[in-house]
């Protein structure tokens, strides 16, 4: 039995789709019918919709906060001051050259 081919859906088709979801007038069952995609599809672009519905408005698409400077720069304090003592501690027990 020969598989079917991958399909590649376009984007237009898929908000199509997912707005028909969103509308609630037919069921997943009946749009997978009438679209003949399986159903898990369709609740995956509905997902993906919901999610991403603030990028059409003008957020921006995968938007980071601002990194935390100052927890930032006390991570980088605490593993400075680790190194120092792991350093002692090595050339205390004999296992680091002091001239480094």
């Amino acid at each position: 039995m020969a598989r079917r081919q991958r399909r590649n859906h376009s984007p237009v088709f898929k908000a199509k789709v997912a707005l028909a979801a969103l509308k609630g007038d037919k069921t997943i069952a009946e749009i997978a019918e009438q679209f003949e995609i399986h159903p898990n599809q369709i609740t995956e672009w509905k997902r993906q919709l919901l999610e991403n519905a603030a990028i059409a408005f003008g957020e921006k698409a995968g938007k980071e906060k601002e990194p935390d400077i100052q927890r930032m720069q006390a991570k980088i304090g605490q593993l400075t001051l680790e190194n120092d003592f792991l350093e002692n501690a090595l050339i205390k027990a004999g296992l680091l050259s002091a001239k480094r």
